[in-house]
């Protein structure tokens, strides 16, 4: 993999940009941007959660409407013993597609 690569891609590219406070293309982030960033995060930090396998649907379902198919995101979904997509979901997600 080329250097470059390796810091803009996968799960933890975004998040360690951030920690360093550089953009993926190498120019800071203004502070205005970290300092709400970081209220938001310490805010979310503090809620209580309601379950690990709902915070992983809801994963699944944010990011996957970003590469499957409704289809085939609703079928995986049910295969793997999660609820289906719900009717606000697919007008959120895939309402514009």
């Amino acid at each position: 993999m080329e250097p470059n690569t390796q810091t803009t891609t996968g799960a933890d590219a975004v998040d360690t940009a951030i920690a360093q406070g550089i953009d993926l293309d190498g120019s800071a982030i203004p502070e205005a941007k970290l300092g709400l960033y970081q209220k938001v995060m310490a805010l979310e930090a503090g809620r209580q959660r309601s379950g690990v396998t709902n915070t992983m649907r809801s994963r699944i379902v944010r990011i996957g409407a970003k590469h499957l198919p409704q289809e085939e995101l609703n079928r995986m979904l049910v295969e793997a013993d999660f609820t289906p997509l719900k009717d606000k979901e697919t007008a959120f997600y895939y309402g514009g597609k």
